[in-house]
């Protein structure tokens, strides 16, 4: 009954404040969500997580840090409706499109994948005490959400902590990048996680090492293994 109410007042919501697609600017039709149709089928998805299973991804991690398995929802390119959709997640408070287009991806993983199977819990990169203020949300965790509720994955918030607050990561290269987050993560709650299967969850993949990182003291802490999954993913 309630989920009837909400549907109902949602679509009269979206009837008087049309809402832009986050691709295109055009307004979504009721049944559309983030993006609009002609936008949603134009993603460009990696279909990494198929038979057979593309490696090409976890190759970032090759020599540095066992890693399970890598998928990415979609590749990431400049201009593209992929960046504006991870800017308006990251940076105009759309943290809901976060969750959305996590469970797109999470029921398609269900779906066409035997990868996350074994998967026992999924942890979003944790950010900054000081970052999450100034943001008001994790996107790592509203991702972390939208596929635990997809695939039926328990997820958990707190066990995996950032200590320091770094700069950013944009414009650094990949040796940059892991001497920026190299010892700023801790493992929290090691119970959470001792001989468990953890897919570590985040927006964006490009050189890894903030995953890296993350993924070394997951598997300090005692897990089985760690897997990467990401929304999008630099080619």
């Amino acid at each position: 009954m309630f989920r009837s109410i909400k549907s109902l007042v949602d679509d009269f919501t979206n009837l008087l404040f049309l809402t832009p697609c986050i691709g295109c600017g055009n307004s979504l039709s009721i049944n559309e969500k983030i993006l609009c149709t002609s936008c949603r089928i134009k993603l460009p998805e990696t279909g990494q997580h198929r038979t057979p299973y593309d490696q090409n991804l976890l190759n970032k991690f090759a020599g540095k840090v066992p890693i399970k398995f890598v998928a990415s929802y979609v590749y990431f390119s400049k201009g593209s409706t992929i960046q504006k959709l991870i800017h308006a997640i990251k940076y105009k408070g759309q943290k809901e499109a976060a969750k959305e287009i996590a469970s797109w991806y999470g029921y398609q993983l269900k779906a066409e994948s035997q990868l996350v199977n074994d998967i026992d819990v999924i942890i979003g990169v944790p950010l900054h005490k000081s970052r999450l203020a100034q943001r008001g949300y994790n996107q790592a965790d509203y991702i972390a959400e939208g596929l635990s509720e997809s695939l039926d994955i328990p997820m958990r918030t707190g066990v995996l902590v950032r200590n320091y607050f770094k700069t950013s990561q944009t414009r650094k290269n990949r040796i940059e990048r892991w001497e920026n987050v190299k010892t700023v993560f801790k493992v929290a709650a090691p119970e959470e996680v001792k001989d468990k299967n953890v897919a570590l969850v985040d927006d964006v993949l490009t050189t890894g090492a903030t995953l890296e990182a993350c993924a070394v003291e997951l598997l300090k802490a005692g897990c089985q293994s760690v897997s990467v999954l990401t929304i999008a993913a630099a080619k």
